[in-house]
């Protein structure tokens, strides 16, 4: 089974859990939740959000 990591949060996803979102431009997103997803429509990014994994490591949490 092939893992896949969330395009947002940066958390690892359980195979057959997650959603995934596919632009116009042929583009694929994988959400593991829907908070993920809304925070990702919402235009927000993962490195300003504190719980992210790239959060933690821009503010140095």
């Amino acid at each position: 089974m092939e893992q896949r990591k969330c395009s947002f949060c940066g958390e690892m996803l359980e195979p057959g859990t997650g959603k995934l979102y596919v632009r116009k431009d042929g583009t694929s997103y994988y959400f593991c939740s829907s908070k993920c997803q809304s925070n990702y429509n919402l235009g927000r990014l993962p490195r300003r959000t504190i719980w992210t994994e790239q959060g933690r490591i821009y503010l140095k949490k």
